[in-house]
C-alpha cells in the first residue's frame, strides 16, 4: 500500500501566504489557492462534481463511465467569510478557500459528509512518469452505515471499518462507489487500483494513478434515491429477455452436444422447469484454440442442427466466451500483429488439457486482449458473429477481470489503448462487456430481418465495474467455494452491489469449487454425500431470489435429478424452489419493468425500506426481493455439520481434501428444525406458505423443513401468481391469482410485453395497475394501458384476499378485457 508523505501531500495551505482566486462558471466556480485548485460543477440539482488538481488544469479525459449530459442548473452562489457556497434545490455545498475542503449539507441545512484532507503524489518514474497518486479521505458519523463498493465475500452489510485494495479479481469485483444511509451517495471516478479504507482515521479513496481528484457526490435521500441519481449519472437498465428469469442449469462442463441434449431430455421428461442449458469452456477444442468462438470439436459437430434442437424444446443456450485468445485462434492472429494482446500469465496456464496440476513445461500462449482497443473490440465481435449467426441465445462473458495469474506490479506498465493498463486497470470488465452489447444491438439493427436480430442481448459476466448496469448484465460472484460461510457471504455481496447501481447479480448455485464435499456418503458421487445436499438445497433456495436462478459447479453434478427421485425429501425440496420461481414470473417480470422504468432494484437491503428502523442497516441473511417480498434463506446447517472448505480461485482445490472422515451425525430429513427471521418495523407481516400474519418489529421463530423457505410478504401488498410451467410463457397468463395482503393501501403494476425484442423502448408493452384501498375493502383494476403482439385481450384474475390466519381465503374470480373493474371485498 503507498504511503502518502505529508511533507507531499499539501492539505493545509493558508490564505494568508496564497492569493485567492474564485471563479464563476454557468454550473460552478473554481478555487486557485496557490498549490489548492478546487472545482465544483453541477451536473443536475441531485449530482455535483468535484475535481481537485495539482496544476489547476483539469485536462482528464471523458469518462467513460459517466454518461449523463449536464442540465442548466439553478444555483445561488455567495462567498461568507472564508467560505465558497454554491446551493441547488437539493445540495448545499461549501468550500474552505484557505483549505480547498469541501462540505456537503442537505436543502434544509443537514450535514451529509465533510471532507477532511486530501493529498497527492507524484509519479517519478514508469508508464505513468508525471501524473499523481490521489487520496482524499471523509469524516463520517460514529455511527453511519455506508454501502456498496460491489462484490465482496466478506458477511458483514455495511461496509464501514472495510479495507480493500481494489483491483478485480475472481470472486471480488470493484466499483468504488458508496451510499450512506444518511441518503448520499458518492462515485470515485477513477480507473486504477485504488485502495479503499474505513477506519478512525475516516473514509478513504487513494487511487495509484491520477490526473486530478475527481469525484461525483450525489443526493437521492434514499437507497432507492441514490441507486436513481447513479443510474442517471452513469446509464439506466435495459430489460433482459423474459425467459431469462426461469431456471438455467449448468455445469462445469457438458463434453458433448449429446450430454447437453440428454440433460434437457431428462427435465423434460420429468417435468423438471427449465428455460436456459449452458455450454462451459472447450467446446472449441486445445487451449491452443482457448475461445476460437467455434465448435471445433467432433463431440460438438452440427452445432446449427443441435442448437435448433434446444430451441425446439423451448430451451435456450448460452455460452461461454472469454477475454482471452489461444495462439492459433483466428483472433489472436489477427491481433497479435497489431499489439492488442497483453503478454501477461493468465487461464489457461498450459497447453495441455489433461492435466492436473497444469504443465507448465507447455505453455498455452493464451493471451487477454485489449478490451479499450475500438478496433480490438471490432475484431473480438466480427469473429463472434459465427456463434450469433448460429442462434446462440446469450453470452456468458467468463474471466472479464481478467483472469491473472503470478501478478506483478510490471504487468500494470503495459500499454493500452487508453495509457498504462494501471490507469484504466478496473474498468476492463465494462470496457469488454460493453464492446459486445453495443456491437450486439448495431449489428442487429444492421441486420433486422434475421432471428437472433430480435432478441434482447443477454450477457452474464464475471466481472463489474460502474456504469456496467447499462448493458443489462448480470454479474455473478466468481469461483466462489462450496461452503456454509460462502453461501452466507453471497447475499451482503448481492445487496451491496445492486447498491452500486447495478441491480442483476447471481451466484454459483452450490458453489464452484465442491472442494471437501467432493466425496460420496453411500457411494462415489458427491450429490449423494448428505452434507452437499443440505447446502445445495439450501443455496437453491437462495437462488429462487436472485434475478437470475443459475445452477452451476464443477466436479459434483448440478442436474437436481442426480440428487434422487420424486419422493426423496432432497429431490422434493430442489424441484420445490424451482417450480416456485416460475409461479413468481409475473410478479418479477413486472419488477424488471420497475428496474428499467423507474430505477428499482430487485434484491433490495432491508434498509432500502426500513431506513427508520435501526436493526435493519446490518442485516446481511434476510433482504426484500422487488418491493413486497421479504426473503429470510436458510442459511446456516440445520441436518448435517457445516464443512467450510478454502479454496484458491486460480489454481482450484486439493483433490485430498475429501478425506475419509464418516463420523458426522445426519439428522432425518423430515425432522422439523426451526430458525429466526426479523421482521422490520414500519409494516406488518404475512407468512407467504401460511399466510399468517405478524406485527412487525420483532424477532419470531419458525418450524422449518428441509423444504421450507422462509418469505415474507409486507401487509399493503399485491402479488399476482401463476402457474407453474416447463419454461417461461408455456401457458398463457390467462389464469393469474392476485393476492391482496391488508394492513395498508397498495398498488402493484401488471407488466408484460413480447418477452425478448426491443419494442419495448418503444412504448409497444402493457401495463394493468392494481389498487387496493385498505379502509374500503376495494380492490380497483385499471384501464389497461398500452399493448403489443399476442396480447391477451380476456383473461380471468383470481382475487385472493388474505385474511392473516391459517385458513384458505376463497377467491374472487373476475373476467377481465382490458377495461376498469371495481371490487370490494
Amino acid at each position: 500500500m503507498k504511503i502518502f508523505s505529508s511533507l507531499i501531500c499539501f492539505s493545509l495551505f493558508t490564505s494568508a501566504i496564497f492569493a485567492q482566486t474564485v471563479t464563476r462558471s454557468d454550473r460552478g466556480f473554481t478555487l486557485d489557492n496557490g498549490d489548492i485548485h478546487t472545482r465544483v460543477q453541477f451536473l443536475t440539482d441531485d449530482i455535483v462534481r468535484v475535481e481537485k488538481s495539482p496544476t489547476g488544469e483539469y485536462n482528464q479525459p471523458p469518462s467513460v463511465v459517466v454518461t449523463l449530459v449536464h442540465e442548466k442548473v439553478r444555483t445561488a452562489f455567495s462567498e461568507k467569510g472564508n467560505d465558497i457556497v454554491l446551493s441547488s434545490s437539493s445540495i448545499k455545498v461549501t468550500v474552505d478557500k484557505s483549505t480547498g475542503k469541501v462540505s456537503f449539507d442537505d436543502a434544509k441545512g443537514n450535514p451529509l459528509l465533510n471532507e477532511k484532507d486530501f493529498g497527492f503524489k507524484l509519479r517519478t518514474s514508469g508508464a505513468d512518469k508525471g501524473a499523481y497518486e490521489v487520496r482524499q479521505t471523509f469524516t463520517l458519523d460514529n455511527d453511519e452505515a455506508i454501502y456498496g463498493l460491489g462484490i465482496l465475500q466478506e458477511n458483514k452489510l455495511s461496509k464501514r471499518g472495510t479495507s480493500r485494495q481494489m483491483i478485480q479479481a475472481n470472486t471480488e469485483d470493484y466499483v468504488p462507489m458508496v451510499q450512506s444511509v444518511k441518503g448520499w451517495g458518492l462515485y470515485w471516478d477513477n480507473l486504477s487500483p485504488t485502495d479503499f479504507a474505513d477506519n478512525t482515521d475516516g473514509m478513504t479513496f487513494r487511487s495509484e494513478v491520477g490526473e486530478a481528484i475527481d469525484y461525483y457526490f450525489m443526493h437521492g435521500g434514499s437507497v432507492d434515491g441514490v441507486n436513481a441519481r447513479m443510474r442517471e449519472l452513469s446509464g439506466t437498465v435495459p430489460m433482459l429477455p423474459k425467459w431469462t428469469f426461469g431456471f438455467w442449469q449448468s455445469k462445469e462442463r457438458y463434453k458433448s452436444f449429446n450430454e447437453v441434449q440428454e440433460v434437457v431430455d431428462t427435465y423434460r421428461r420429468l417435468g423438471i422447469p427449465l428455460d436456459c442449458i449452458v455450454q462451459d469452456w472447450q467446446y472449441w477444442g486445445p487451449h491452443y484454440l482457448w475461445n476460437a468462438m467455434e465448435f471445433l470439436t467432433a463431440d460438438f459437430a452440427n452445432p446449427q442442427e443441435n442448437i435448433d434442437r434446444l430451441h425446439d424444446k423451448n430451451t435456450k443456450l448460452l455460452i461461454t466466451i472469454w477475454s482471452s485468445f489461444g495462439p492459433m485462434t483466428k483472433q489472436y492472429r489477427e491481433m497479435e500483429p497489431k499489439g492488442m494482446l497483453f503478454d501477461i500469465q493468465t487461464w489457461p496456464q498450459s497447453g495441455l488439457t489433461d492435466f492436473w496440476p497444469p504443465r507448465t513445461d507447455y505453455p498455452s500462449g493464451v493471451k487477454p486482449y485489449d478490451v479499450y482497443n475500438p478496433e480490438a473490440r471490432d475484431i473480438y465481435w466480427k469473429n463472434l458473429t459465427r456463434l450469433y449467426d448460429l442462434g446462440v441465445d446469450a453470452w456468458w462473458m467468463d474471466s472479464t477481470e481478467p483472469d491473472h495469474i503470478e501478478f506483478s506490479d510490471k504487468d500494470l506498465e503495459l500499454r493500452t489503448a487508453m495509457g498504462s493498463w494501471r490507469k484504466v486497470r478496473n474498468a476492463f470488465p465494462l470496457m469488454a462487456v460493453e464492446g459486445v452489447y453495443d456491437h450486439h444491438r448495431a449489428h442487429a439493427a444492421n441486420h433486422p430481418d434475421t432471428v437472433t436480430a430480435r432478441k434482447r442481448v443477454a450477457i452474464m459476466t464475471r466481472c463489474a465495474f460502474a456504469g456496467q448496469q447499462r448493458t443489462g448484465a448480470n454479474t455473478w460472484s466468481g469461483d466462489v467455494g462450496s461452503s456454509w460461510e460462502s453461501l452466507r457471504n453471497q447475499i451482503p455481496a448481492g445487496l451491496n452491489f445492486s447498491m452500486t447501481g447495478n441491480p442483476n447479480f447471481n451466484s454459483d448455485i452450490g458453489g464452484f469449487f465442491a472442494g471437501a464435499y467432493n466425496k460420496g456418503y453411500l457411494d462415489d458421487s458427491g450429490c449423494r454425500n448428505p452434507l452437499y445436499q443440505e447446502l445445495y438445497v439450501r443455496w437453491m433456495q437462495f437462488g429462487l431470489f436472485n434475478p437470475i436462478m443459475r445452477s452451476h459447479g464443477t466436479e459434483v453434478s448440478r442436474e437436481i435429478y442426480k440428487y434422487g427421485t420424486e419422493g426423496d425429501p432432497v429431490y422434493d425440496a430442489l424441484l420445490k424452489a424451482i417450480k416456485m420461481r416460475y409461479t413468481l414470473i409475473p410478479y418479477i417480470y413486472s419488477t424488471a419493468w420497475d428496474v428499467t422504468a423507474n430505477n428499482g432494484s430487485y434484491m433490495r437491503a432491508l434498509v432500502s425500506d426500513f431506513k427508520d428502523d435501526r436493526n435493519t442497516w446490518n442485516i446481511s441473511d434476510q433482504f426484500m426481493f422487488g418491493k413486497s417480498l421479504m426473503a429470510a434463506p436458510i442459511v446456516k446447517a440445520q441436518y448435517t455439520p457445516e464443512k467450510t472448505v478454502a479454496v484458491d480461485p486460480m489454481s482450484g482445490w486439493d483433490r485430498k481434501e475429501g478425506g475419509d472422515d464418516d463420523s458426522f451425525k445426519i439428522d432425518p430429513w423430515d425432522e422439523i428444525k426451526s430458525t429466526e427471521v426479523y421482521l422490520p418495523e414500519g409494516a406488518d407481516w404475512y407468512d407467504y406458505r401460511t399466510g399468517k400474519k405478524f406485527d412487525g418489529g420483532q424477532t419470531v421463530t419458525l418450524e422449518t423443513t428441509l423444504d421450507y423457505i422462509p418469505l415474507f410478504v409486507k401487509a399493503g401488498s399485491i402479488i399476482p401468481v401463476g402457474e407453474t410451467m416447463q419454461y417461461v410463457d408455456e401457458k398463457p397468463a390467462d389464469n393469474l391469482d392476485i393476492r391482496i395482503y391488508p394492513g395498508a393501501d397498495a398498488e402493484f403494476t401488471l407488466y408484460e410485453d413480447e418477452g425478448d425484442s426491443y419494442n419495448y423502448e418503444k412504448g409497444i408493452y402493457s401495463t394493468i395497475k392494481f389498487h387496493w384501498d385498505d379502509k374500503r375493502h376495494r380492490l380497483t383494476i385499471s384501464k389497461r394501458e398500452g399493448e403489443y403482439p399476442g396480447m391477451l385481450n380476456t383473461r380471468r384474475f383470481n382475487i385472493i384476499l388474505i385474511d392473516g390466519d391459517t385458513t384458505e381465503a376463497k377467491p374472487h374470480t373476475l373476467t377481465y378485457d382490458g377495461q376498469a373493474l371495481k371490487l370490494s371485498i
